[in-house]
């Protein structure tokens, strides 16, 4: 899909909008994990998540070789939107992304904020994706798939970023939503030549890329009811899944109680807020820590953008109970 010349270009036009984000060992987590935690902060970038990297290099080869583009459109639940978005403002490019109804109300206003016109349809990602497809057709614009190479290449960066800092990690785990972030995990890892295994982490609640895996073939759901919005996908990119189904070892499938769960973990442990596909790396860690004990365990936190009702579902009244308990003792 690209080379490491490629690659290293698409890192710098990343550089030019945001500074590499950090990689830290958490020693909290590594005791409950009993296996180093190396844990990749993409919650840390100007949109809270992994995915701005890939709209910075979309847009910077629109920008370049399709300068006349009437305007882009897309469909979302959140991060992909903010992505296209933030990188259209920056080069003056319109955006019209369409979200389902009921999407995150925190994630609408900042696609609004960064300058995207925000159309609300349909019951579930794949509703929206279909009607904004439609509407690129009639309209003239751009449709910008949430599979492209150009946005694996520029999540890719942040792998690049991680694995030049740590070349000896054992185990790299990664959540699935569309697959452009396990995708440039796969390539970046084999670009340098290491030989660090790839786990994806998908819902129980939205299997299909775990399903796909398993059948060598695209599996489609009816539903996908997560409360991690980020790994919502029914229907799985072929190209995705061939690259992953090459690259990776396994998928792992994560309740959102064990998300939760994990989500709380972070907080706790790092004081860093992750929206539920961010923790989804440690929660399937977890599941998995009788095998990776000893190890050094990579967890791409791939964003922080939760929903504060979300937040005080899942973390409120379990901080409540232990600040309660400490007081008892």
């Amino acid at each position: 899909m690209f080379d490491l010349k490629q690659l290293e270009r698409a890192h710098a036009v990343v550089g030019a909008a945001m500074p590499p984000t950090p990689a830290y060992a958490w020693p909290l987590l590594s005791e409950r994990l009993g296996a180093t935690a190396i844990v990749k902060h993409e919650n840390h970038t100007p949109t809270g998540a992994f995915k701005v990297r890939g709209g910075l290099v979309y847009v910077d080869r629109l920008n370049r070789e399709r300068p006349h583009t009437a305007g882009l459109i897309s469909a979302t639940t959140g991060n992909h939107g903010q992505s296209i978005a933030f990188a259209a403002n920056r080069y003056r490019v319109p955006v019209t992304i369409y979200v389902p109804h009921g999407n995150s109300v925190e994630k609408n206003r900042a696609m609004r904020a960064f300058g995207a016109n925000l159309v609300e349809h349909g019951n579930d990602f794949q509703s929206a994706r279909e009607e904004a497809d439609r509407r690129a057709k009639l309209d003239g614009l751009e449709f910008v798939q949430s599979f492209h190479p150009d946005l694996v290449m520029g999540v890719a960066t942040y792998a690049l970023e991680l694995l030049r800092q740590i070349r000896d990690l054992d185990v790299l785990y990664v959540p699935i939503g569309q697959g452009s972030g396990i995708c440039g995990c796969i390539l970046a890892r084999d670009l340098l030549g290491l030989a660090t295994e790839v786990v994806g982490v998908q819902s129980t609640e939205a299997p299909s890329f775990a399903l796909s895996f398993a059948a060598g073939t695209v599996v489609r759901t009816n539903s996908s009811n997560t409360l991690a919005d980020g790994m919502a996908t029914r229907v799985p990119d072929a190209d995705a899944l061939a690259i992953i189904r090459k690259g990776a070892s396994r998928i792992v499938q994560v309740t959102d109680d064990e998300v939760a769960a994990a989500v709380r973990a972070y907080w706790t442990d790092t004081h860093n807020l992750a929206e539920g596909a961010g923790a989804a790396a440690f929660a399937a860690a977890m599941q998995e820590k009788a095998n990776i004990r000893g190890k050094r365990v990579g967890l791409i936190l791939t964003g922080g953008n939760i929903d504060l009702d979300l937040f005080k579902r899942w973390i409120i009244p379990e901080a409540a109970a232990f600040a309660g308990s400490k007081v008892l003792v």
